[in-house]
């Protein structure tokens, strides 16, 4: 086995014993080992594969997922790690375990490194001085041309980039400078593998396909026209899918290339794009006539079937509709018939109403002439109080008989079950008299033989682990030792114990605080008693208690059907949801209860 390179081995050993805000100034020394001038394609394989086994890539992947403000160098410290990781990762072959490394952690790197590529897009988008600009530009370019470096060694990770949703929010973007190497991106990932678009979900194609269009048809740029052209031309040329997928979902594009981008720098390009999409579309047009006519074909033998077919059925359909038309007719005499007689019935009802109430009148005016003067105020109330008393019994019926129907099925579903459990408690207590008790067996004791030959495996046990022999002073002086450490340590589970009590202390009498200030009045409001409650300890304390308490109270007082789900608590147990519904939030010792 070939020698550690000593300085990996060093730098390994160095950044083990820095500080965590030192370790990516020592990882930015990769740089310089990876470069060296003097190494072979060998000796450089075996560096990246000391610099993995030493757990330096992974450092660098955990630093690129740190934020970036902090380290030190900023965002150029993060552009360098990147590009340190994209070279230590292409040209190495895992050997040990090479699933963690191609599964997990190069998607890991590529995920981080376009993550690390949006953030420094939207810095350069944000910012204002054209110093800070042409830098966030750099390290941006420096990120892209890592990640181009890493799925150009691992060509299964051009996919992965391309499916990425990270990548589509760095494509899609209306700054010029970043869209263009995205879309250099784009063509590296086409031109390394040429089948991925192929591979990746139709939703990834379409969304891809539709920013290319769109950067064509919202921007006047000869740049970004020519970057999406070749990328729109380098599609077409991969695939005849692809072209006829062009050609159906965008369908005036060609108009939009002939009539806007010609004349604009890159017309050889232009015009094999329009060929491959005009050669498409007459192609489409032949296979559309082909089809148009044995479409018409198929039409019209399923049409001639249907003019046989239905002519054959007509007198069935004749006599159908005179049925329907004899029965619509025969109900809508039906519903005059019925119309007439609700008429004729209401009017009757009109008439012995009028009849009963002339009735009535005739009959008070007959009592008054008999009944005294004096005597009619009283005949009027009885008269009243029995009208009364009929108007109540036959609501009080109406009422009664409406509660039973109601309550009928839940009687009969009660009857049903007490029914069930008396069958079920018979069937158990049968079953439970056929079941005798099974007698208890007293254990087989050992025989002399066993005993024997238990004894001697004891015995043999025994000679092969000897007890270790300790004396009496060293058995004193490691009790002393264990003492101490047991004082020890209750002297300092007691510190810790008054130390989180006054911590619990703190944090509820902040609570407390808190609450009284936010339910304090305005100024213009505020009285003696409210200030009163501010300078006081205990007033806070006495509210939450008597809050509480009357709680509880009102726990205690609810009727029977407020606590059908609380059989099987405890009396002096009160749910937290009933003290929360009072309450909201309520501070008990210290401690704040959801």
């Amino acid at each position: 086995m070939a020698a550690t390179d000593p300085q990996v081995l060093a730098l390994a050993a160095q950044i083990t014993e820095s500080r965590e805000q030192d370790i990516p100034l020592l990882l930015l020394k990769l740089k310089g080992i990876l470069s060296s001038s003097s190494l072979g394609c060998e000796e450089s394989n075996k560096i990246k594969q000391d610099i993995y086994d030493y757990g330096l890539t992974q450092y660098c992947l955990l630093v690129l997922k740190r934020d970036h403000c902090q380290l030190c160098g900023a965002w150029a410290t993060a552009a360098q790690l990147a590009e340190i990781l994209s070279h230590c990762c292409v040209g190495l072959e895992v050997k040990e375990d090479p699933e963690e490394f191609y599964k997990k952690f190069l998607p890991s790197a590529i995920d981080s490194l376009l993550v690390l590529g949006k953030r420094l897009q939207a810095r350069f988008i944000r910012a204002i001085k054209d110093k800070e600009k042409q830098d966030f530009l750099h390290w941006f370019q420096i990120v892209t041309d890592a990640i181009c470096w890493l799925f150009g060694g691992h060509i299964r990770l051009a996919a992965c980039v391309l499916q990425n949703d990270r990548f589509l929010q760095l494509l899609i973007t209306d700054d010029v400078e970043t869209g263009i190497i995205m879309m250099s991106v784009l063509h590296n990932i086409l031109r390394i593998n040429s089948s991925v678009l192929l591979q990746v979900e139709e939703e990834t194609l379409h969304s891809v396909l539709d920013e290319l269009v769109y950067k064509l048809s919202s921007t006047t740029n000869p740049a970004v026209g020519s970057a999406a052209t070749k990328l729109l031309l380098l599609v077409a040329k991969l695939c005849k899918q692809l072209v006829q997928l062009l050609t159906a979902r965008y369908k005036g594009l060609k108009g939009l290339l002939s009539k806007q981008w010609t004349g604009k720098g890159f017309d050889r390009d232009l015009n094999q794009l329009l060929d491959l999409l005009y050669l498409e579309q007459s192609y489409g047009k032949g296979e559309m006539q082909k089809q148009h006519q044995a479409a018409c074909i198929i039409q019209a033998a399923w049409r001639g079937f249907q003019t046989r077919k239905r002519l054959k059925k007509l007198p069935q359909a004749v006599i159908a509709l005179q049925r329907s038309f004899r029965a619509k007719r025969e109900q809508e005499l039906q519903h005059l018939t019925k119309q007439k007689e609700d008429e004729a019935l209401k009017l009757q009802m009109q008439l012995q109403r009028q009849r009963a109430m002339r009735l009535f009148h005739e009959r008070q005016l007959a009592l008054l002439e008999v009944v005294h003067a004096s005597q009619v105020n009283k005949y009027m109330e009885e008269m009243e109080e029995k009208s009364a008393l009929t108007i109540q019994r036959f609501w009080r019926g109406y009422r009664a008989r409406r509660i039973f129907h109601q309550q009928k099925q839940s009687l009969k579903e009660y009857k049903a079950a007490v029914i069930i459990q008396r069958a079920a408690c018979k069937f158990l207590e049968k079953r439970r008299r056929r079941r005798p008790l099974s007698p208890w067996k007293e254990p087989k004791g050992l025989t002399d033989e066993q005993r024997l030959a238990l004894q001697q495996k004891v015995d043999d046990y025994i000679k092969l682990h000897p007890a270790s022999q300790m004396s009496e002073e060293m058995s004193k002086e490691l009790h002393m030792q264990a003492q101490a450490k047991l004082a020890q340590f209750l002297l300092r589970s007691r510190l810790d114990q008054r130390a989180a009590q006054r911590r619990e202390a703190l944090l509820a009498q902040v609570n407390t605080d808190v609450e009284l200030l936010m339910n304090a009045p305005g100024l213009a409001e505020t009285t003696e008693k409210d200030l009163g409650a501010f300078m006081s300890r205990s007033i806070p304390v006495a509210t939450k208690a008597r809050q509480t308490h009357n709680t509880m109270l009102k726990y205690t007082r609810w009727p029977w059907w407020k606590k059908l789900g609380d059989e099987f608590m405890e009396d002096d147990v009160i749910p937290d949801d009933a003290i929360n519904t009072e309450l909201e939030t309520l501070f008990i010792g210290g401690r704040k209860s959801f």
